[in-house]
């Protein structure tokens, strides 16, 4: 039996700052296009766990290890990528100390929730009102 076509498995993680006032969480402004400002995140690697490339991701891109909190939600809807079909698991985490813009990021830079940039890729926009809804009540993502 060939095997099937199927969307591309990524992972993106809300980082809240836990040694700031107001918990700002991190933005990376990306490098490589779609450009604008995105949570940290990418693929995950073959043979690993959601968590682990959740983990992985938040030191290759932000230079922070960080503990992962809940899963918010998941993403699918195949056009929330420009470069294909892609589903990303959302984790909240947090972590603190000293973010350094590394990998695919240029920039990283703190935002409190009410004061996000209006350049957002992906469906980041979505998954970070989400977030906002879950900060301020509780609730988890969602389903779409």
């Amino acid at each position: 039996m060939p095997r099937p076509v199927t969307p591309l498995v990524a992972v993106d993680i809300i980082i809240e700052m836990s040694d700031r006032p107001g918990r700002p969480i991190l933005l990376i402004e990306r490098k490589n296009p779609p450009l604008g400002w995105a949570l940290p995140g990418g693929f995950v690697d073959v043979g690993e766990r959601l968590e682990q490339a959740a983990r992985r991701e938040a030191r290759e891109e932000v230079s922070l290890d960080v503990r992962l909190k809940v899963l918010l939600g998941c993403y699918s809807d195949p056009a929330r990528d420009p470069r294909g079909h892609t589903i990303s698991p959302v984790y909240v985490a947090e972590a603190s100390g000293e973010p350094h813009a590394a990998d695919d990021a240029a920039r990283v830079r703190c935002f409190l929730p009410g004061e996000l940039p209006a350049a957002l890729a992906f469906d980041h926009a979505l998954i970070l009102a989400d977030y906002r809804r879950y900060r301020d009540t509780g609730q988890l993502a969602p389903l779409r």
